[in-house]
């Protein structure tokens, strides 16, 4: 899986290197830095919490991280508050060549929507357990269509856990937690689809499967890309 992430760097047109304007610089941002250094994307870092420093601290992070790498944009933000996001936004954008239009307008392509409603189940998941479920947690689609005679659309996923005991805290009591992460993923899913959904959630163990290609291919995970 950080192979998949490493290898897609060579294939964006832009990165946002997103860090904490309240953490040191340690090794773990070395490590990151010497990835965009082999890969050479164009970089933004984007600097977040600003609103928990004082301007002389921030000004120490940015002059810390020009010295590792030429960043093309420094862009300090608050997430939180909301600050900067509309310039974040705007140099998105004019960093950004239009692209050529592979489908017609009217076209959603099945693939990016079986994936980000995957990762809407997924963000749920970890949102809820918090630290009880480790990112070893995937979302596998196991059917996504809509029914006939009316316009919801009826999808089945499958949330993979690594052990059983991850397996229960995700059920949770009497199923009280795999029928919130429902609850919460299907309104984003609506409102990503523009349709009513119906959602049906499942828990397997599949232990060890972020080693095995078998299962990064069925979870998604193209087979050039690990």
């Amino acid at each position: 899986m950080m192979k998949v992430a490493q290898n897609t760097l060579r294939e964006v047109d832009l990165v946002l290197y997103v860090i904490d304007a309240t953490e040191r610089f340690g090794p773990g941002e070395e490590f990151i830095i010497e990835r965009l250094k082999a890969a050479s994307p164009k970089v933004f870092l984007v600097i977040n919490k600003i609103d928990q420093v004082e301007p002389e601290k921030l000004i120490k992070v940015i002059d810390e991280y020009h010295t590792k790498y030429d960043f093309a944009e420094v862009i300090p933000i608050s997430a939180l508050e909301g600050n900067n996001i509309s310039t974040l936004l705007e140099q998105i954008t004019l960093n950004l060549d239009e692209g050529p239009q592979y489908y017609p307008s009217d076209q959603v392509t099945d693939h990016p929507e079986r994936f980000v409603v995957a990762e809407l189940i997924r963000e749920k998941v970890l949102h809820l357990t918090r630290e009880e479920i480790p990112h070893s947690v995937a979302v596998n689609i196991e059917q996504m269509k809509r029914r006939e005679g009316n316009e919801t659309v009826y999808i089945g996923a499958t949330v993979i856990v690594e052990r059983s005991s991850q397996k229960g805290i995700i059920i949770g009591k009497r199923g009280a937690m795999l029928k919130e992460v429902g609850k919460r993923a299907r309104v984003d899913i609506e409102a990503l689809l523009g349709s009513k959904v119906f959602l049906e959630l499942w828990v397997k163990v599949q232990k060890d499967w972020r080693n095995k290609v078998s299962h990064l291919r069925e979870y998604g995970f193209k087979e050039d890309e690990y």
